[in-house]
């Protein structure tokens, strides 16, 4: 489809990068479209194991959307355009007939306003989402979203299909499965709130005195409650992860790269093997706090039917012993982990646990840990 036929939407202009001096991460960077050939893959599927062993975290090049402005449907520039939409295109009056329903049922669909979470007792978040699920014709949009839904709906194909596919294929090959074991978990079209998408906004207009009160933490370190998070990498310097070691270290912006990571689903069906990594959201970097931060997430989920018990027939698991979150016997199933954790998330009262600086809270018999 030529770009000239697509619906107009306003250019957003990104932030430029940061130049302040920070410490990153060391992420292994996974080039996809190798795993198109045999002897490809099987090397990918080495590198993907160390990475997420060492961090949980990796980046995804050459996943085939180009950066570039260019006659063709699928661009990331244009998705960025699109993401902005429900947020900049939309009144505060029209936001609240999309208004999610997560905290009755735990259906992310639509808009989670701003000021949705507690953060510490004292300053709620500043966070705005918008979320579509990967059929985008489950519930109704905004107006100005309604002629943007094609592309939506071919870029959730786009993460399913090109990026998510080979990684899930990817790790089953690490864990010595046959390569279809997790697609057979994640089927695109299966029936419940599987692999969605979230197209948010970020922007935490606080100040002075909130940003002291919450130590410059917009978001507390977590886990994701999914099996794998895409992030399409944006400028603002603010994503920080926990390494094994325990240090805070910063995400690098990679022009057109993807930021991937495993969450608990994953970690449950790997007994505790690819865990997933604490990160959290913390005041941009000096150069970048009058830039507001948009995001584009796809977080894949099992489908809802998924029983989250290890992978017990897995020769890797067996060799290196399985770490269960959970008597099997008592263990969720994905719909009943998503909706769970969706509707206490900044919501439940949490605990002072035995570590320093983190909060708990139990969902279905295991322990969810939030690092202030």
């Amino acid at each position: 489809m030529s770009s000239i036929t697509l619906p107009y939407v306003p250019h957003y202009v990104a932030a430029p990068p940061t130049k302040e001096n920070l410490e990153y991460a060391d992420l292994a960077t996974i080039d996809i479209s190798k795993a198109s050939s045999q002897e490809g893959f099987a090397a990918l599927a080495i590198e993907l194991r160390e990475a997420l062993l060492n961090f949980g975290f990796f980046y995804v090049v050459n996943h085939g959307y180009s950066q570039t402005r260019a006659r063709q449907f699928s661009h990331t520039a244009r998705m960025f355009d699109i993401a902005d939409v429900p947020f900049s295109a939309v009144t505060d009056g029209e936001k609240q007939l999309y208004a999610s329903t997560r905290k009755q049922n735990g259906m992310l669909q639509g808009y989670t306003p701003v000021q949705y979470t507690d953060g510490d007792g004292r300053v709620r978040d500043q966070l705005e989402q918008y979320c579509i699920n990967r059929d985008v014709t489950k519930r109704k949009h905004p107006e100005a979203l309604v002629p943007l839904l094609p592309e939506i709906q071919d870029f959730s194909k786009h993460n399913y299909f090109n990026v998510l596919n080979p990684i899930l294929r990817l790790i089953a090959r690490s864990l010595e499965l046959p390569e279809d074991t997790l697609l057979n978990k994640h089927v695109f079209d299966a029936v419940g709130e599987t692999a969605g998408t979230h197209i948010h906004f970020n922007h935490y207009p606080r100040t002075e005195e909130e940003e002291a009160k919450t130590k410059n933490v917009w978001l507390k370190g977590h886990t994701d409650f999914g099996s794998i998070t895409i992030l399409w990498s944006q400028p603002v310097a603010a994503l920080q992860i926990q390494t094994r070691e325990g240090k805070w270290r910063w995400i690098r912006h990679m022009e057109n790269a993807l930021v991937v990571n495993v969450g608990d689903a994953m970690d449950s069906l790997t007994g505790g093997y690819y865990k997933g990594t604490i990160h959290r959201v913390v005041q941009p970097a000096v150069d970048q706090r009058n830039y507001t931060r948009l995001g584009i997430f796809y977080f894949a989920i099992p489908n809802d039917d998924i029983k989250l018990v290890p992978m017990v027939e897995s020769p890797v698991l067996q060799r290196v012993g399985i770490q269960r979150r959970c008597e099997d016997s008592e263990a969720p199933t994905m719909e009943d982990w998503r909706k769970a954790r969706t509707m206490a998330y900044g919501l439940s009262k949490l605990k002072n646990g035995k570590e320093d600086g983190v909060e708990e809270e139990v969902i279905h018999g295991v322990k969810i840990k939030h690092y202030n």
